[in-house]
């Protein structure tokens, strides 16, 4: 069985897909979060750490409205619009994930939604 998540702690969808989908009840799987202030739909942060942790609370919210958390991330992959930005998001993306550190790919890509400079997606088991 599959539920669709949604929870307005979390920037709304920006085109057709959903926020996250929990699958059997027992994995979810988020669509990739951006930098979007889930109040104001705005960027938050010019710089690759300040949009890592924008990124981790709108992960955070949706892990939350899930029964979910982030040590029961068990992977995620990254992405970046240039990869010299990797320390100062690793830096932040640390803060968040701490010691329960998932499995996790991170690529550079040409460009992401709305021209920001990071964008994460994260699987988890539901709790």
């Amino acid at each position: 069985m599959k539920t669709i998540i949604q929870t307005e702690n979390a920037p709304a969808p920006i085109g057709p897909y959903n926020q996250a989908v929990a699958v059997q009840g027992e994995l979810l799987f988020t669509s990739g979060q951006i930098a979007l202030d889930p109040k104001t739909g705005q960027i938050v942060g010019t710089t690759a750490g300040d949009q890592t942790k924008q990124v981790c609370e709108n992960l955070k919210a949706i892990l939350t409205a899930s029964h979910s958390d982030f040590a029961h991330v068990v992977k995620t992959t990254v992405f970046l619009k240039n990869m010299n930005d990797f320390s100062a998001m690793n830096e932040v993306y640390g803060k968040y994930f701490g010691e329960s550190s998932p499995a996790r790919s991170t690529v550079e890509v040409a460009r992401l939604p709305k021209d920001v400079l990071v964008e994460i997606e994260v699987v988890a088991l539901i709790y």
